[in-house]
């Protein structure tokens, strides 16, 4: 990508279209006869990352494997994931929620979705130790009852113009390459000085607002209810006068993790 910019996620994809997509195999079908339709903003270079927005007509799948890490918020509708042990998790719009890569479930779908999401394609081959373990990962937006959110340090204070805000979060899920995280932030008013974002980040913002704006004087503001991802490499700049809280889903390749700063 040569003119990195943040780009708005449409609920509806660009001017209201989605593109149809490939049908789902009847082999990989219980019930249904599903159509689905997406956009995909956004594709990282190596084509592991994507992140778009997708619907869909009912269908109920097999269970089987997740064959991807999956983040998703879901905006009209809603589905229910059932693990080999018959547990069920419903989502519903505007619930967030997290998928696994090896996750043995089945997607039971009764009514039309619509949803954002970010897919890693994790192609390291790596499993993990105990795929019983696995689950779906449910977001709520004050972190797990009885755990709430922690508080974050800031080690390099001199990124901020004005006050040092206080930021806390809760991380549900981090891959097995510990290169994909996602979970719930929060934060009191910023500004942040223009830098270069280190990674991929997908944010749905919950609460608040802000303004982010790049090098080429472009200012985008986006408020509670609307999601936006920046692409790594954007030189851009922090700005919210209000309280902020957003759902995240990161991705930061290891070369750029290890350069991270652990503020916005």
């Amino acid at each position: 990508m040569t003119d990195l910019q943040a780009i708005r996620f449409e609920p509806k994809g660009p001017g209201g279209k989605l593109e149809l997509w490939p049908e789902i195999s009847a082999d990989a079908l219980i019930a249904g006869k599903p159509v689905q339709r997406g956009h995909n903003y956004f594709t990282d270079p190596s084509g592991a990352l994507t992140a778009g927005v997708w619907d869909c007509t009912p269908m109920t799948t097999r269970l089987e494997p997740y064959s991807v890490n999956e983040f998703m918020l879901v905006l009209e509708g809603s589905v229910t994931i059932v693990d080999a042990k018959g547990h069920e998790e419903t989502i519903r719009a505007g619930e967030a929620f997290f998928i696994p890569k090896g996750l043995p479930c089945s997607w039971k779908q009764s009514e039309y979705i619509r949803k954002f999401y970010v897919i890693f394609d994790d192609p390291s081959g790596m499993k993990p130790q105990n795929p019983d373990a696995l689950k779906v990962l449910k977001f709520s937006r004050t972190g797990p009852a009885g755990e709430g959110m922690s508080a974050m340090t800031l080690p390099d204070r001199s990124i901020f113009e004005g006050p040092v805000p206080t930021q806390h979060v809760y991380n549900y899920f981090t891959d097995l390459t510990g290169q994909m995280t996602a979970g719930v932030w929060d934060c009191t008013p910023m500004k942040r000085k223009a830098m270069p974002f280190p990674r991929n980040e997908l944010m749905c913002i919950l609460e608040g607002s802000v303004t982010i704006a790049d090098e080429k004087g472009r200012a985008q503001t986006f408020r509670a209810g609307d999601s936006f991802f920046v692409p790594q490499g954007l030189v851009n700049s922090w700005h919210s006068t209000e309280y902020v809280r957003k759902f995240y889903c990161i991705y930061q390749p290891k070369v750029a993790a290890a350069k991270a700063d652990a503020a916005e």
